[in-house]
């Protein structure tokens, strides 16, 4: 962590996890063009450290970073001793740290499957469970889960990780409930795809005007989602497209939908099969 163990001011503060990767920038600089302190963890220590001089540049917030792989529970809890000796509290929550390997669930390995477990549910579940202790007694509490489109469906190809993002949105709703009354709130954000990196960008340019319908950019996603937060939104579900994807998808029989989502993914695989050893 920075040498600061306290920030000077009483403006609110927001902890973000997976922080170096596209959303969670996207995520940090919405929160500090907001004016809001920060406070910054991620497994990679080094694009942590470069983001946080940057924002600290840029918008003249506090920043306090700390490089943390989630999904170690000996590093969560040297997280939160580093927190509770740093007297920090907080007024929001962003879990946005996540994984996926994609491909059919026989072909993955046994590390890869644990890590998607291990990261995306056990990782936000004890982030989420240990930063209650550090609410802000004078402001609400908001959380913020990333989840994804794919928490809707069952998802051939992306079986593991979809099933995640499910366990992320029936956990969030019910949470929320759980915490209504204590002034706080959660929020779960449920994404198409976002042009976060290369990979990325290549299996949204794979689906062709299905992808293209479906992305949008990471920095608008975030300013809708912390707006839908401090209005106290159960679920948000960037743009009308997805928004009437997933309305006609809820209507369909699932084992349908499995099928026909399990027909375009494998489409898609092998055209980017196909471009990447061309004959």
């Amino acid at each position: 962590m920075r040498t600061q163990t306290k920030f000077s001011s009483r403006h609110m503060t927001v902890a973000i996890t997976g922080a170096a990767g596209g959303l969670g920038k996207a995520f940090a600089v919405e929160c500090a063009s907001r004016g809001w302190n920060l406070f910054l963890t991620d497994a990679r220590g080094a694009a942590l450290e470069t983001l946080a001089g940057s924002l600290r540049s840029a918008y003249g917030v506090e920043v306090a970073c700390l490089a943390c792989d989630l999904s170690n529970p000996d590093e969560r809890t040297r997280l939160f001793e580093q927190l509770k000796a740093g007297g920090l509290r907080f007024s929001m929550l962003i879990n946005v740290a996540g994984v996926d390997f994609e491909g059919p669930f026989y072909e993955r390995s046994d590390e890869q499957i644990r890590t998607i477990i291990r990261l995306n549910i056990e990782g936000t579940l004890a982030m989420t469970h240990g930063m209650l202790a550090f609410r802000d007694p004078l402001s609400a509490f908001r959380i913020i889960n990333v989840a994804s489109l794919a928490a809707f469906y069952p998802m051939p190809v992306k079986a593991t990780y979809a099933a995640s993002k499910r366990f992320l949105l029936d956990f969030s709703l019910a949470l929320r409930e759980e915490i209504r009354s204590q002034n706080a709130s959660v929020t779960v954000l449920c994404p198409a795809g976002m042009p976060t990196n290369e990979e990325c960008i290549r299996a949204i340019e794979a689906q062709g005007l299905a992808g293209l319908l479906t992305t949008l950019d990471v920095g608008r996603v975030a300013n809708q989602t912390i707006d839908g937060a401090l209005a106290g939104r159960a679920v948000v579900i960037p743009g009308a497209f997805n928004r009437a994807l997933q309305a006609l998808g809820s209507l369909a029989p699932a084992g349908l939908v499995a099928s026909l989502i399990g027909s375009r993914w494998l489409a898609v695989r092998h055209k980017r099969e196909v471009e990447a050893n061309p004959a």
